[in-house]
């Protein structure tokens, strides 16, 4: 069975980010009816809340096979709860599993700004 993290950095502060909310939705498909064919839609499986360090390996749910995943950081209450502004009302990265094994999305953020890649 596949594992999932994710680890938030302020890039600004240097500090982790502590207490952000953070959505796992996988693609699913669904019947749309009888004269639609391969309608896909984003369902839910997993919700968690960063720790004092910024990291999130909990989830009310998880990752449920191979497929395409998306993780929805919820920056702008994250920002708004510390009286900061922020371009970005939310991050989302989009991903792909396909094996077992521990999956790893950090995200660097910044008020104007945000990266991510493939951790370990």
């Amino acid at each position: 069975m596949s594992s999932l993290s994710t680890h938030v950095l302020d890039s600004v502060t240097g500090r982790p980010a502590e207490d952000m909310e953070v959505t796992l939705e996988t693609l699913t498909e669904v019947d749309a009816g009888v004269n639609v064919i391969g309608s896909t839609a984003w369902l839910t499986v997993g919700r968690g809340r960063t720790d004092p360090d910024g990291r999130n390996k909990e989830w009310d749910g998880g990752l449920t096979g191979p497929g395409s995943y998306r993780l929805t950081f919820h920056t702008g209450t994250w920002f708004a709860e510390r009286n900061r502004e922020c371009f970005y009302p939310e991050v989302t990265i989009t991903f792909a599993v396909t094996d077992e094994g521990h999956y790893h999305v950090p995200l660097l953020l910044a008020p104007y700004a945000y990266s991510t890649y493939r951790g370990s």
